[in-house]
C-alpha cells in the first residue's frame, strides 16, 4: 500500500530534492570528492546498424538524421500495410522517393512529407506499384546496393541507374544524386504523397530563381492540421520547371493546389551530379531558407556526412560499454534509436508554430514535438535524465508551452497537434521525474499548475477518478487500462505536492493513486472490469484480448494485473502474501496457454508465457521479483528476453520501437538496471549484459558499472561493492549516478539467496 511505505519513499525523495536542487552539491557528498573518470571518445557509430528493427513490427525509421533532428530524410517504399508505418520496411524492394519527415516505431502512419526523386527519361506523375515500376515513378532496388550509417544513407535506383546519397543537419536534408548521363537529369518534387493516414489539404510550389524553389504542404491525418514549409537550393541551375496539380498542368513558375508536383529539368551536369539542400520549417519558407544558411551554408556533402557522424558519436559516447559483439551492436543501435524523438520543432532563430496555430517568435528554448508518452514515460524519459541532462528542461518547457496553448498537457503530441492517442496523462510523470531529480530551470509553479489542471479533466473516465470512484466498465471501454495509468500519474502528482508542501493536494492525490485497488479481484487474482452495480464484468477470460473493445489497452488481464509500478508493495498486499504474489508472477511467465480473441492486438508480441515484451506496459514486470525478495528470477528473465527478442537482424525487435522505448528498455537493462517506478529516481538491478559500462553523466562526472566474471553462465549477482564498500541493495539511485563512482557486481552461475533478499535491501 502506498500509505504504508510513504515514510521511506518520501524521505528518499526529500533527500533527492536537497541533492539536486543545487547541482554543485550533487558532485560532492560529506566533503568527499566524487570519483572522476577521464573520457576518451571512441568510434561507437561503427557498431550501429540502422536496419535493426526495420523488418517485422519494428517500424523504425531508416535514413539520414542527426540526434533529435527535425529532418529525418529517408526512402519511402510502396505502402503495403501496418508494418510500413515509418515508410520503410526491409521486406520491400521498391523506392518511390526520399521524404524529409518520418515516424520511428509508431503504430500509426503519418508524415513522409516533401518527396524528391531523381529520374532519367520521362518523369511519370503517378506512383509505381509493387508489381509495376515501369509506368509510374519509383524504382526497384537491392539491399546489396544500399548503405545505411548514422547520418548517411545511399542506394542505387535500378530503374534510372542513379545513385542517391542522403545526409542531414537538424533542420536541413542534403541530397546528392549521381546520374548515369550528364544531359538526361530530372528531379520530381511531389507534395501529394504522404503515408498511412496522411492526406494533403493544400500544397504550394514556387520557383524563386534558377537554383531555388520554395513552398509548403498542409495535410490532415494523425496530426489533424499539419503545416510544413520548405526551401530548396540546387547546386545546378534549373533549366525548366513544369508544375502539376496531380496530373493537370499548372502554368507559370508557381501554383497552389491539392496535390502539387514539379518536374525540374537540368541540362549538362558537372560530374553528372546534382546536390539539393532542403530546409524545413513549421513557420515559413523564409525561415526554411534561413535554416539552410544557418546549418549547411556550403556545398560540401562529405563534410556534412562527417559532422552528422560526429554528432551521433558524441551522443553514443555518453555510455561507454564493453561486451560481446552482439551486445555491442544491439546496445549502440538501441542507444541510437532512443534519439530520434522527441524531435526539434522550431527554427534556427527560435520560431515555432504553437498548438493554437500561432507563431511564437524567437523562443528562448528548444521546442520539441513527437511525444509518444504512453510508451516513453516508462523508460525512455528516465533514461534521458541520465543521458540528456541539457535537454530535460527544454522538454518540460515544451510541455508547458503546449499546456498554455491547449489548456492541458500533451498526451501524444505531433507537429503542433494533440492526437489524444493512448491512455493516461504521462507528461505528468515526466515533469515530476525531472523535478524530483533537480531539473528545475522552468517555471515550477506553472509546472505544478499544469499537472494538477491536467489531472482534473473530465475526459476518458477522469470524472469518476475525481470523485475517488472506479471507472465503470459498462460506461466506457478500456476502463481498467485507463484507471491503472491514471493511478500512476496521480501518484506522481502526490510526490510533487509533497515536495512543495501542498499537504491537501498530497492527501487527495494519494487517495487517487490508490484507485488501482478496486479493480483487483481477490478471488481470481486479476485486475478486472467492474460494472456500475459493483459486480465484475462477466464472462471473464484472463487470456482474452479484443483490440480497443474490452477493459484493457493492447493487452489482457494476465498482462495488466501488474501495472502498478508506483506501488509494488501495495500490489503484493492485494495478493495477501508474498508467496501468493510470487506464485502468480511465476505463472505469468510459465503459462503455456495462448492469447485468445478474434481481434487480438498485434502489439501483444514477444511472448514468454503471457508476458508480452513487445508492448510497453509489460516492461517493468520482470523486475517485480526484486520487491518480493527473489531478484535472481529477474536476472534469468533479462537474459532470456535478450536472447529471444533482441538481435542484430532486420527483425531484431519483437514489437514496435515506439520512438525509443523498446530500445530504452534494452539500454538500461543491459547495464543491469531499469526504472520500474518512472518518477522516484530508483533503478532496480537485474542482470548486466555488458561487462563494463561507464556512464558519462556530465563533464567530469562518470559512473562505472563493472560486472566481475560476467558471462552467459554467470548471470546472477552474488554480491556488490559501491566505491569499494559492500553494497547490499537490489537497486541503485539517480543520486549514485549523478555523484559518480563505481559499482562492482560480482556475478555467478547460481542464484544468491542473500543478495537483495532482506526487506531493508529491497527497492523503496
Amino acid at each position: 500500500m502506498i500509505k504504508k511505505y510513504n515514510k521511506i519513499a518520501f524521505s528518499g525523495i526529500l533527500a533527492l530534492n536537497l541533492l539536486f536542487a543545487n547541482p554543485a552539491i550533487s558532485q560532492h557528498k560529506k566533503g568527499k570528492q566524487t570519483k572522476q573518470l577521464k573520457q576518451t571518445d571512441i568510434n561507437y557509430t561503427q557498431y550501429v546498424n540502422p536496419l535493426i528493427g526495420s523488418a517485422g513490427h519494428g517500424h523504425v525509421f531508416v535514413g539520414a538524421n542527426v540526434p533529435f533532428g527535425a529532418v529525418q530524410l529517408g526512402s519511402v517504399n510502396v505502402f503495403e500495410g501496418w508494418d510500413w508505418c515509418s515508410g520503410y520496411n526491409y521486406a520491400s524492394n521498391t523506392i518511390l522517393g526520399f521524404t524529409h519527415t518520418h515516424l520511428s516505431g509508431t503504430g500509426i502512419g503519418d508524415l513522409n512529407d516533401i518527396l524528391l526523386l531523381p529520374v532519367s527519361g520521362k518523369a511519370a506523375l503517378t506512383k509505381g506499384t509493387k508489381e509495376d515500376m515501369a509506368t509510374g515513378y519509383g524504382s526497384y532496388f537491392s539491399h546489396n546496393n544500399e548503405i545505411v550509417k548514422p547520418g548517411y544513407y545511399s542506394v542505387l535506383l535500378d530503374k534510372y541507374n542513379i545513385k542517391a546519397e542522403l545526409t542531414a543537419s537538424e533542420r536541413v536534408g542534403f541530397h546528392k544524386y549521381t546520374f548515369d548521363s550528364a544531359d538526361d537529369a530530372h528531379i520530381l518534387v511531389d507534395l501529394a504523397d504522404g503515408i498511412g493516414w496522411d492526406r494533403p489539404v493544400k500544397t504550394f510550389i514556387r520557383k524563386v530563381d534558377e537554383t531555388k524553389i520554395e513552398g509548403y504542404r498542409y495535410s490532415a491525418g494523425w496530426a489533424a492540421d499539419q503545416r510544413i514549409y520548405f526551401a530548396m537550393e540546387f547546386s545546378e541551375p534549373i533549366a525548366n520547371i513544369t508544375l502539376h496539380d496531380s496530373t493537370a498542368v499548372v502554368r507559370g513558375n508557381g501554383g497552389e493546389g491539392l496535390k502539387m508536383k514539379a518536374v525540374l529539368d537540368f541540362n549538362t551536369l558537372k560530374n553528372k551530379q546534382v546536390l539539393v539542400k532542403v530546409g524545413i520549417s513549421p513557420v515559413s519558407s523564409e525561415n526554411a531558407g534561413a535554416n539552410i544558411k544557418a546549418e549547411i551554408p556550403n556545398w560540401d556533402f562529405d563534410k556534412v556526412v562527417k559532422e552528422a557522424n560526429s554528432k551521433w558519436n558524441k551522443e553514443l559516447n555518453k555510455f561507454q560499454i564493453k561486451g560481446d559483439e552482439k551486445t555491442m551492436k544491439v546496445f549502440y543501435t538501441s542507444l541510437y534509436h532512443t534519439m530520434f524523438a522527441p524531435s526539434i520543432f522550431n527554427d534556427a532563430n527560435g520560431d515555432y508554430l504553437g498548438t493554437d496555430k500561432k507563431v511564437y517568435e524567437k523562443a528562448n528554448f528548444t521546442n520539441y514535438t513527437t511525444f509518444s508518452l504512453w510508451d516513453t514515460y516508462r523508460g525512455l524519459h528516465p533514461l534521458y535524465t541520465i543521458t540528456q541532462p541539457e535537454k530535460i528542461n527544454d522538454i518540460v518547457k515544451s510541455f508547458l508551452a503546449i499546456y498554455q496553448q491547449q489548456g492541458r498537457l500533451p498526451v501524444w503530441h505531433l507537429m503542433g497537434n494533440e492526437t489524444n492517442t493512448m491512455n493516461g496523462n504521462h507528461s505528468i510523470a515526466v515533469i515530476v521525474d525531472a523535478y524530483l531529480k533537480g531539473y528545475r530551470d522552468y517555471d515550477t509553479e506553472l509546472a505544478y499548475e499544469a499537472i494538477k489542471k491536467t489531472a482534473m479533466q473530465t475526459r476518458d473516465g477522469m470524472d469518476y477518478v475525481q470523485k475517488l470512484e472506479y471507472i465503470p466498465a459498462d460506461k466506457m471501454l478500456e476502463s481498467v487500462g485507463n484507471a491503472l495509468e491514471y493511478a500512476i500519474d496521480d501518484y506522481c502528482i502526490a510526490q510533487m505536492a509533497k515536495a512543495l508542501n501542498k499537504t491537501e493536494d498530497y492527501a487527495y492525490f494519494t487517495k487517487r493513486a490508490n484507485l488501482y485497488k478496486p479493480y483487483f479481484d481477490k478471488e481470481t487474482t486479476f485486475m478486472r472490469g467492474k460494472l456500475t452495480n459493483g459486480k465484475w464484468r462477466t464472462p471473464f477470460n484472463p487470456l482474452s484480448s479484443a483490440h480497443r473493445k474490452d477493459d484493457y489497452v493492447e493487452g489482457n488481464a494476465w498482462q495488466y494485473t501488474w501495472l502498478v509500478p508506483q506501488d509494488p508493495y501495495g500490489l503484493i498486499d492485494l495478493f495477501g502474501s508474498e508467496e501468493s504474489f510470487l506464485n502468480k508472477l511465476d505463472a505469468l511467465f510459465l503459462i503455456t496457454d495462448k492469447v485468445e480473441g478474434e481481434d487480438v492486438s498485434p502489439d501483444i508480441s514477444g511472448l514468454i508465457g503471457q508476458y508480452a515484451h513487445g508492448n510497453e506496459p509489460n516492461h517493468h514486470i520482470p523486475y517485480l521479483y526484486a520487491f518480493a525478495g527473489q531478484p535472481w528470477k529477474t536476472a534469468k528473465l533479462i537474459r532470456e528476453i535478450d536472447d529471444k527478442f533482441y538481435s542484430t537482424k532486420p527483425d531484431g525487435l519483437c514489437g514496435n520501437e515506439d520512438l525509443g522505448q523498446m530500445s530504452a528498455w534494452y539500454v538500461l537493462s543491459s547495464m543491469g538496471f531499469y526504472s520500474v517506478n518512472p518518477a522516484n529516481g530508483i533503478y532496480v538491478l537485474g542482470s548486466p549484459l555488458v561487462n563494463t559500462a561507464v556512464i558519462n553523466y556530465k563533464k567530469g562526472i562518470s559512473f562505472k558499472i563493472n560486472a566481475i566474471d560476467n558471462s552467459a553462465d554467470n548471470i546472477y549477482i552474488q554480491r556488490a561493492e559501491y566505491n569499494g564498500q559492500p553494497y547490499t541493495k537490489s537497486y541503485i539511485t539517480q543520486e549514485m549516478i549523478a555523484q559518480g563512482g563505481e559499482l562492482k557486481l560480482y556475478m555467478g552461475s547460481k542464484p544468491s539467496l542473500t543478495f537483495g533478499v532482506k526487506k531493508e535491501n529491497r527497492p523503496n
